[in-house]
């Protein structure tokens, strides 16, 4: 196939148009079909925590474009976390099935911590606030109380938003934003982040100033900087800029989060146990008071249901990181191993520079390959059981089954490991309340 026209399909993954993208995907698996693409065998590189366009991608990717990367670059696992949304969970599924990738779809949001109310977690400035997340979830409907409490969280950001975009315009006027005409139209389903009203803010302060030399005066009398400084008139360096300067603490947007601006760990972990996730508990790099305490931290989680914990490597390693980082992440996944918690590794990919995957054979990673890929096995055969027969990492029957995480861990990641898309049929019409062995056995049957 030509680079072109590969190109061009892979361009049109990215489309706010859902049959568009379904359409080019469909026109990427004939090519697959005719092995007129090349695609790298499945490896251990992994990547379990990718926002995609339904909150915010620097590079633009939808839920099926990620899917599509992981295929062809041979990641042995794939998986999205969106920001407050589960809206792209079952497009991500369904392409990552049609590519035979193992994947899960999980949210990030923050929480509220009560027992760490006085300390930083890994919210900057914000005692108490954590990030957070859930990831496994098998399925972005949801009803009852759990399709309450989603939107309660979508309703809670869109709040956040109009307040700061309210405060904001009133600093940078003439140039002022429109939430509804501005902003939301920068995302395909009205999910939108600080990333994108910067984004906005750029665009239109671009529209307002025809003169470059004007654009530069007006950017460089709000952010205080040189004109030389910015990076005019969109480029990610101004739009990092806008929201250091005016959305975070000390900017004029930033308001200071009480302890009802976001749902309480608890709370939050009952919902994910409830809508058929896992509970991850979040890490940044050991350097805050909240994260000096770690397993503390973590052994709050656990009372509550975190069965995992989440790292971002390429923020402590590599050129300006020091030692003490490095340090701090290999001390944190060593208790991670400690506690038998699953492993949550991944790049984000929302802001720019961020890697694709991992460099899993850096000297700080490659001794924990092996973590991340049962990890990642583990989480997709927590998907896939809880989708089929409700019997995911958080179940009635996991508790029944498992005498502790030690065992529960390693049944999942062998049955995760056994197991890849084209084979999930084997567990269909499971009996009820099937042993371990019953489900090893069935994945045993057809497994390569």
């Amino acid at each position: 196939m030509a680079e072109r026209d590969l190109r061009t399909l892979e361009a049109q993954l990215d489309s706010f148009d859902p049959a568009e993208r379904s359409k080019a995907l469909s026109a990427l698996q004939e090519e697959m079909r005719r092995g007129r693409v090349a695609l790298a065998d499945p490896g251990p590189d992994v990547n379990l925590h990718c926002h995609t366009f339904f909150s915010y991608n620097t590079y633009g990717y939808s839920p099926t474009k990620i899917a599509w990367l992981g295929r062809k670059s041979g990641w042995g696992a794939a998986g999205i976390a969106d920001f407050d949304v589960l809206d792209g969970a079952e497009e991500f599924l369904s392409a990552s099935a049609a590519l035979n990738l193992r994947a899960s779809a999980g949210m990030e949001t923050r929480v509220y911590v009560p027992e760490f109310a006085d300390l930083v977690i890994n919210s900057p400035g914000e005692p108490g606030i954590s990030y957070h997340m859930g990831v496994g979830f098998p399925a972005s409907q949801l009803g009852g109380a759990s399709g309450d409490f989603i939107e309660r969280l979508r309703g809670l950001s869109e709040d956040r938003n109009r307040g700061l975009v309210e405060r904001v315009n009133r600093y940078l006027s003439p140039v002022s934003l429109d939430y509804g005409h501005d902003v939301l139209p920068l995302t395909p389903s009205g999910n939108a982040t600080e990333r994108h009203i910067c984004l906005a803010y750029a665009r239109k302060a671009r529209c307002t100033f025809s003169h470059s030399s004007a654009l530069g005066r007006f950017w460089a009398d709000k952010l205080g900087t040189e004109p030389d400084a910015l990076d005019l008139p969109e480029g990610p360096g101004l739009q990092s800029l806008i929201r250091l300067k005016t959305m975070k603490r000390g900017g004029v947007g930033y308001v200071q989060p009480d302890t009802g601006s976001f749902p309480r760990l608890e709370e939050t972990n009952r919902w994910i146990l409830g809508a058929g996730g896992i509970p991850v508990q979040t890490w940044l790099d050991g350097t805050s008071d909240g994260e000096q305490r770690m397993r503390e931290l973590l052994e709050v989680g656990m009372s509550t249901g975190v069965a995992a914990i989440n790292v971002i490597p390429d923020r402590t390693y590599g050129t300006g990181a020091g030692d003490e980082k490095p340090a701090n992440l290999r001390r944190v996944l060593d208790l991670a191993q400690e506690l038998s918690l699953l492993v949550v590794v991944g790049t984000e990919m929302n802001s720019p520079g961020q890697r694709l995957v991992d460099d899993f054979e850096s000297p700080e990673l490659r001794d924990f390959v092996p973590l991340f890929l049962d990890s990642a096995h583990a989480i997709y055969a927590h998907s896939v059981l809880q989708r089929k027969a409700e019997l995911g990492y958080g179940s009635d029957w996991a508790r029944q089954h498992f005498p502790d995480m030690t065992s529960q861990k390693g049944f999942f990641q062998t049955v995760g490991g056994r197991l890849e898309p084209r084979l999930e049929h084997l567990l269909d019409g499971l009996p009820q309340d099937p042993s371990p062995a019953d489900v090893v056995a069935r994945v045993e049957e057809d497994s390569p």
